[in-house]
């Protein structure tokens, strides 16, 4: 793929959403996230950048405030960027330097196969994975000591599991946890049980939870599914959950329904130790990927957000 290829801005209703989908099953760094029906889901508003006849694309997720056009990333959508086939990084580069000027403030994150020059406007993000294709006891003997103290603990406890529970449920737990960032809003919710519903009806969506002794839900978790990967998409935890051992057991009834299956558990981040230190509890590796934040703003802007 040429470095210097033609890459053209595509407003949202001029995009052929059928190729761009075709672009993202075969692309060598496909997600869920970049799928069309995962866009019109989760993004206020996108546009897109296409190379030549959809060879690589990268959705341009927007919103306007004050009159000014900025790039944000998504609620549920850690990893976008450019996706597609042989993505050196002169590809990537012209990717992004291809961002029309009118978005003046640019908050968003590429994807682990998006490798770019490290500059003040990137910054380094933390995701976790773990592959499932072992049989079940290998990967146990891959937890940490304390994870598996804590799913024996859950089981002393009483506390059972459950599939398919209500995903209201465990956007109601997740909403409680979450209340204090403010950084989801009831809309973000609302789209994404819709997409949720919608990947249920493809069978391509699963939730999981485990409750105690007297049936109260302590954790609880969304999983999707896509391009042999699963995604720990959206986690409803109660605060109990922590001295039952409730959120390792979720994790560990998972791996053991999961086990020898040929795909990737997706813990989706993180950049906070503390869940850093959980995922590579369950013997997940660490993978890396760049986000940018670039401020184009004027400089009485920039003031007045200091």
């Amino acid at each position: 793929m040429p470095g210097n290829s033609p890459i053209r801005y595509v407003p949202h209703d001029e995009i052929d959403k059928s190729k761009w989908d075709k672009c993202i099953d075969e692309a060598t760094n496909s997600l869920i996230y970049g799928y069309s029906f995962y866009l019109d889901h989760m993004a206020k508003h996108w546009d897109a950048l296409v190379l030549d006849d959809y060879d690589a694309v990268m959705p341009l997720t927007w919103n306007k405030k004050f009159g000014i056009f900025y790039l944000y990333q998504p609620a549920f959508t850690p990893e976008l960027g450019v996706f597609g086939k042989d993505l050196t990084e002169d590809v990537i580069k012209n990717f992004i330097d291809s961002i029309p000027a009118k978005y003046k403030l640019i908050e968003i994150s590429l994807n682990y196969q998006n490798n770019v020059v490290s500059t003040p406007s990137f910054i380094s993000r933390t995701n976790y994975l773990l592959s499932l294709n072992k049989n079940y006891e290998e990967l146990l003997k891959g937890y940490r000591e304390n994870h598996q103290r804590n799913i024996q603990k859950a089981v002393q406890a009483g506390c059972v599991s459950k599939k398919n529970i209500d995903v209201h449920e465990i956007i109601s737990l997740n909403k409680r946890q979450m209340s204090k960032t403010g950084a989801i809003t009831d809309h973000d919710y609302k789209k994404f049980k819709e997409l949720y519903l919608f990947l249920l009806n493809r069978q391509e969506a699963t939730t999981y939870g485990i409750f105690n002794s007297q049936n109260n839900l302590l954790a609880s978790a969304v999983f999707f599914f896509s391009h042999a990967r699963t995604y720990y998409i959206m986690v409803g935890n109660h605060p109990d959950s922590r001295t039952a051992g409730a959120s390792h057991a979720l994790i560990n009834t998972f791996i053991k329904d999961h086990a020898g299956e040929d795909i990737l558990l997706d813990f989706e981040g993180s950049d906070i130790e503390s869940l850093a230190r959980f995922y590579s509890g369950f013997g997940a590796t660490k993978e890396t990927y760049a986000a940018i934040r670039w401020n184009r703003l004027p400089w009485w802007v920039k003031w007045a957000k200091r």
